[in-house]
């Protein structure tokens, strides 16, 4: 694995806070990671960020963050970087939402279950009160290449079952992950393992598994087959690095992203990149879909990971700090042990000895490591940004930039 670190184009100015090269230059990005290529300012204010403005509440605050709605003032990449189409858009979720009326109990039709138990584990997590982001960020995506390819809106039913695909995949492994991190909450209530136990969980979770294959079979494209059943080998490959770690301090950020991909980037890429394949023959398109859904998945961890130190556990839905509990050094961490060294050590035993894990949390409150994590999740916005203005313009184009903003700013 290529040695990672952070120095920055050689126009720009800014270094890590501790000046030490260690995480300073991601000199070969893990491969399809595409690590984006910051514009930071040379003057190293954060309060001057070029397209973004970190609001000062992050440190005196650490509960809310924000970032100034850029979007607008951006400059597109491509040659529809003007909106044209005249039609206004408000709420991302409410544009993606009229295609997804019945979610839920559609997903629940594909659980066709005849033990009563097994039935009530699956639609457990299907109870409607999550904002089904990334059945959101699919639909969007498949009207925006649809209209590129034909100037037409409609989507195609296979599109709209790549969304329910979507969402049945990232539910089962939620269930597997709470069984792997023997977590007793999610979304504000019990787990299924705590309800019902390890065992039937895992059942349950291939269960859903199982459901969505069937369901992406009925598509009937070969291609697309390919496409996300990618997703799972990368949910796989992501959780056994995540049971991992390195001792080479330049090695573990590489591992700390390419993990980030494989276990949550990859499910939105593929999936954008499945419904553009559905509606454009041109692979340019399937192209910026997939970099458009891995950019923006990268940078949702990124805020996660910030929110298990800046958030509380009623936003949340599930405990605070819990990836330090679970030994895991994120991104918040891997900034703050350049100002901090000695994190060095509590990294390597995964933060196992007593008080580890709150001399961990206030070594990374005291740094820059959330402000610079939030740093770098924009960048992967920007990036995303820079990808989907490349399409003609329309609403649910505009929509997914506004979905970046929202990413960013989210507090749970």
């Amino acid at each position: 694995m290529a040695s990672l670190g952070w120095r920055w184009r050689r126009c720009c100015s800014w270094r890590a806070a501790s000046g030490c090269p260690r995480l300073g230059a991601l000199r070969n990005p893990p491969e399809g990671q595409g690590w984006p290529a910051p514009a930071r300012p040379a003057t190293g204010s954060w309060g001057q960020m070029l397209h973004f403005s970190l609001v000062r509440c992050l440190v005196s605050c650490p509960n809310r963050h924000s970032i100034s709605r850029f979007h607008h003032t951006t400059q597109a990449v491509g040659c529809y970087s003007e909106t044209q189409s005249g039609e206004k858009y408000t709420d991302p979720f409410k544009l993606g939402r009229r295609d997804l009326t019945d979610l839920y109990e559609d997903i629940k039709k594909e659980l066709l279950v005849s033990t009563t138990e097994l039935k009530e584990m699956c639609e457990y997590y299907f109870d409607g009160r999550g904002k089904a982001f990334r059945p959101i960020v699919v639909v969007l995506m498949a009207r925006a290449c649809n209209v590129h390819h034909n100037n037409c809106r409609d989507m195609q039913a296979s599109q709209r079952t790549i969304a329910l695909i979507a969402e049945m995949i990232h539910t089962a492994s939620l269930v597997h992950d709470d069984i792997i991190d023997d977590a007793s909450s999610r979304r504000g209530k019990d787990t299924v393992n705590q309800i019902w136990g390890e065992k039937k969980a895992v059942l349950a979770g291939d269960f859903i598994l199982s459901a969505a294959s069937v369901a992406l079979a009925r598509i009937g494209n070969t291609t697309i087959i390919s496409v996300l059943t990618q997703v799972i080998e990368d949910l796989v490959r992501g959780e056994f690095l995540q049971l991992g770690s390195k001792e080479n301090e330049n090695e573990r950020f590489a591992h700390y992203i390419e993990k980030t991909f494989k276990k949550t980037a990859s499910l939105l890429a593929n999936s954008c990149k499945a419904v553009s394949i559905l509606g454009c023959p041109d692979p340019v398109v399937h192209e910026i879909a997939y970099q458009y859904g891995k950019n923006v998945g990268i940078a949702f961890q990124l805020i996660d990971d910030v929110l298990d130190f800046t958030s509380c556990t009623d936003q949340l839905g599930k405990p605070t700090a819990s990836d330090l509990k679970l030994g895991l050094a994120t991104g918040p961490v891997l900034f703050a042990c350049e100002q901090f060294p000695e994190m060095n050590a509590m990294i390597m035993r995964r933060f196992s000895l007593p008080g580890d894990v709150e001399r961990a949390r206030q070594y990374v409150l005291q740094s820059e490591g959330v402000q610079q994590t939030t740093y770098l999740a924009q960048q992967y916005c920007h990036k995303a940004i820079r990808e989907i203005s490349k399409l003609r313009p329309s609403p649910e184009r505009d929509a997914l930039i506004q979905l970046t903003e929202i990413v960013l700013t989210r507090d749970k």
